[in-house]
């Protein structure tokens, strides 16, 4: 038993919770566009009880200080290094361009952060940057009986365009920046899944290890200069590393390792959507070499805990949710406290992240596709977890998914006010797992009642409640795009899955934000248990049909997973499945595979799929039988031609 038990902190008393000064750090990669979200909900939150807290983004730091006149001839250096007969195209056209690039890198850094506009007219001439194999991309667009004479991005921008036409010829020479620093620098290096593999279902934390004891890259030292100047200018006592994906978690060691080697006396905490997925079973003591804490779920309860017990008011064995390691072997202490309820977690702050700093990035002209890289973003949460929680390929064991709770519009559109005051800026992007019909109806009358303008997007469940007048009401209120999981299309897939929602209806629901005039994408999925040949090419089918009928503009294939955490990691015999045996697991344990008896090569429909969407969402070949993109033989498909047209039809 714990030495004492602390009684439940009133909100007066959380306002002088501790003296402790905490920072929290975004660590490499997330995104580039805007800040990614964790730090900001927690370091508001911290603030509110009276907390020092202050938050840095090293993620976009990392990047400005390598692609820039300071960071690239270190570059330079390591590409010259690099033997001639090893060096690829790529990296031959860097060392012979290397004095334009050093001449423009600044400039396209400073045009894609919205500092230097008018740089647009030279880049868009095509006559301004270097051009290396990124760009040769632009040849699959050209149509040489368009009206533009074979320009290969009239068709996107027209004879105008030109803001946009430029950040994508500038996003397409950073990438070709990206894939030198890979050759010539780091192989892991990635502006998202930076060394994900590392971390990424990994059994063991030796891979990780071996890594971070190797001889340190040119990144791992830009990083380790970026976090030694952070400390420096903040001092904290307590260092907070929020991991969202497992592309961040080799960074975050990173971090840690400067950190511990420099200023002992800090602890350190790691969290975030990493941790709570795939460390709930850790039990590798190596770990806390570099933390020491890790919290699982939501972050303001074991926090608030911990910073009482770093303060000498709570014994160890009194944290939430948190693993420590004690006589060389991991423990995890979860003292019953409710968690801090949705509506009182506050309003995040984005005070101490660059906002102008940040990356507007252009690199798929599908215009609703581009949202989540174009755009300084304000990303809130109508709601916690997700109200539907029954898809079975979904983690809804986890507390992100299971826990549901809301607040009011009144008090979502406070927040909404309070974020435009501080940032100065009306986009927002609700990252809910799937924003409740109801709250998202109540949300927009409050905002037409107070008159408060914003344009904003989120993920939704393409269920009926999205009647075409809801459609209208959310548009009016500054809606202009949605996304929503359209998995499988096949009907008997979707039932399996326990999605509640059909082909048809989703056509209809889908058509129905379009004819609002909201831009529609579909999360799309491909190899789930018991889906065959034919119902891969029935379901591209019934895609390129939603397409075709203006239901949805944009989407994404991705290959089914099974975790250990949804319900058919935890039933596969429900699902016509077997599941693999794991390794003994220390680290990291969230995939698992399985033997599904239909046999179907899903590596040859991914091909094929990926292919058909990419051109779905470019206009491309949406009056082709579905079979001419697989590379295999397939059956033709079953579906009607006018199956979404007769549903259309019928609503």
């Amino acid at each position: 038993m714990p030495a004492f038990a602390p009684a439940l902190p009133d909100q007066d008393a959380m306002s002088a919770l501790t003296a402790l000064r905490v920072l929290s750090i975004i660590p490499p990669m997330t995104q580039l566009n805007t800040p990614y979200p964790s730090t900001a909900y927690l370091t508001g939150f911290l603030r509110a009880q009276g907390v020092a807290a202050m938050q840095e983004d090293l993620a976009l730091a990392l990047v400005l200080e390598l692609f820039s006149t300071q960071g690239l001839p270190a570059i330079h250096v390591r590409a010259e290094a690099m033997p001639a007969p090893m060096r690829s195209p790529q990296l031959q056209h860097f060392l012979a361009c290397y004095p334009q690039y050093l001449a423009t890198v600044d400039r396209v850094i400073a045009f894609l952060q919205g500092r230097d506009t008018t740089l647009a007219h030279r880049i868009a001439s095509r006559g301004f940057l270097p051009e290396g194999a990124r760009f040769a991309a632009l040849d699959n667009y050209v149509d040489p009986d368009d009206p533009y004479g074979g320009d290969p991005l009239a068709w996107a921008f027209g004879a105008l365009g030109t803001y946009d036409r430029a950040r994508h010829l500038a996003t397409l020479y950073l990438n070709d920046l990206a894939d030198v620093l890979r050759e010539a620098v780091d192989p892991r290096f990635e502006f998202v899944r930076y060394a994900e593999s590392l971390a990424m279902a990994q059994p063991t934390f030796e891979p990780l290890a071996q890594a971070l004891t190797a001889v340190p890259s040119l990144v791992d030292e830009t990083l380790a200069r970026l976090v030694e100047a952070s400390v420096t200018r903040h001092r904290p006592d307590v260092l907070l590393l929020s991991v969202p994906f497992p592309g961040s978690v080799y960074a975050a060691f990173r971090i840690a390792q400067t950190v511990r080697q420099r200023w002992p006396k800090i602890r350190i905490v790691l969290g975030g959507g990493f941790v709570n997925t795939e460390l709930r079973e850790l039990r590798e003591p190596r770990v806390f070499d570099y933390f020491d804490f890790i919290t699982l779920d939501d972050g303001e309860r074991p926090l608030l805990a911990l910073l009482d017990h770093l303060d000498g008011r709570r014994a160890a064995g009194c944290l939430v949710r948190t693993y420590v390691r004690e006589e060389g072997q991991v423990r995890y202490y979860n003292w019953p406290e409710p968690d801090v309820p949705f509506a009182e977690v506050g309003t995040p702050t984005w005070d101490g992240l660059p906002i102008d700093r940040y990356l507007s990035l252009l690199d798929m002209l599908n215009p609703m596709h581009r949202l989540w890289s174009d755009g300084r973003w304000n990303k809130l949460t109508v709601a916690h977890g997700c109200y539907w929680k029954k898809c079975s390929f979904c983690d809804v064991s986890l507390d992100y998914i299971s826990r549901y709770e809301t607040a009011s519009a009144e008090l979502l559109v406070d927040r909404i006010e309070a974020v435009i005051a501080e940032t100065g800026q009306t986009g927002f992007h609700f990252v809910d797992e799937a924003a409740p019909p109801k709250m998202l109806k109540a949300l927009a009358e409050e905002l037409l009642r107070r008159r408060v303008t914003i344009s904003w997007w989120g993920n939704v469940r393409f269920e009926k409640s999205f009647t075409p007048e809801l459609c209208r009401l959310l548009a009016e209120s500054g809606c202009i795009a949605i996304s929503g999981g359209l998995e499988v299309a096949s009907d008997r897939l979707l039932k399996l899955m326990k999605k509640g929602v059909s082909v048809d209806q989703v056509a209809r629901v889908t058509h129905a934000f379009t004819e609002a005039g909201i831009l529609v994408h579909a999360y799309l999925m491909y190899g789930f248990p018991t889906q065959t040949v034919q119902d891969t090419v029935d379901a591209l089918e019934y895609v390129r049909q939603l397409f075709e009928n203006g239901c949805i503009q944009s989407g994404f294939f991705h290959r089914f997973v099974c975790t250990v955490h949804s319900p058919v990691g935890q039933d596969p015999a429900a699902y016509g499945v077997q599941l693999r045996p794991l390794p003994d697991i220390t680290f990291a344990k969230n995939d698992v595979g399985f033997i599904d008896p239909t046999g179907t090569d899903h590596e040859a429909m991914g091909r094929a799929l990926n292919k058909a969407l990419y051109n779905y969402m470019h206009g491309i070949g949406l009056d082709l039988d579905v079979r001419q993109w697989f590379d295999v033989r397939v059956p033709k498909p079953r579906v009607a031609r006018q199956f979404i047209v007769r549903a259309l039809q019928a609503q």
